[in-house]
């Protein structure tokens, strides 16, 4: 099964986007159908120009979710039409298991999720990417954003285990040399579901 492709014209935008910009891509996509991408680091409104434009470039259609009060009313259109979806954050809203569901529904899907869930530097990640990728048994995709070296891309992709510390050693191991727009908001890498919890 092949990844979900964008367009022509959203993979010559993306393109366009990071040869203005200076960035270059690196990674592949895996030849899955359905994915969870991981986002990080995240600490600047620019992650998402520079996410869009590597995804483009690799020919890869993605969604990719936000809060809800980011979609103004004449943003909001542009926003969905690249793939963004509004969450509310206010209210419980079970976005888990709608998202798993929707990935058992559809032969095709990616979705972008940053974990820390904010620009701010965080103690924790939120799990639920991961309880996304292990509900509907597919991958989790590293993908990342490196502003020392100005390359945005994607990395090692794997189904979660039934290990969940050895799942995200795999993933710190990765984002250990990714540095972030703003170093000092990089949040930790580490899950509350993690039985030996980091300080």
């Amino acid at each position: 099964m092949e990844h979900p492709q964008c367009n022509f014209i959203a993979h010559c935008v993306g393109r366009f986007i990071l040869w203005v910009t200076g960035w270059q891509v690196e990674g592949s996509v895996p030849q899955t159908g359905k994915m969870v991408i991981i986002a990080a680091p995240h600490t600047s409104n620019w992650d998402l120009l520079y996410l869009l434009g590597a995804a483009y470039s690799l020919r890869l259609s993605i969604f990719w979710l936000a809060k809800d009060s980011l979609f103004l009313p004449i943003l909001s259109q542009v926003m969905r039409f690249f793939g963004g979806i509004p969450v509310d954050r206010s209210k419980r809203n079970n976005l888990v298991m709608q998202l798993v569901t929707r990935f058992t529904q559809q032969d095709q899907l990616a979705i972008v999720i940053p974990p820390s869930g904010t620009r701010k530097r965080t103690k924790f990640w939120h799990s639920g990417f991961y309880q996304i990728a292990k509900g509907a048994r597919i991958h989790m995709v590293c993908g990342f954003l490196d502003y020392e070296r100005k390359v945005a891309g994607l990395g090692p992709a794997f189904v979660p285990g039934n290990d969940v510390c050895a799942d995200m050693d795999r993933i710190r191991e990765f984002y250990k040399p990714i540095q972030a727009r703003y170093p000092e908001k990089t949040s930790r890498i580490v899950l509350k579901q993690e039985s030996s919890t980091e300080e």
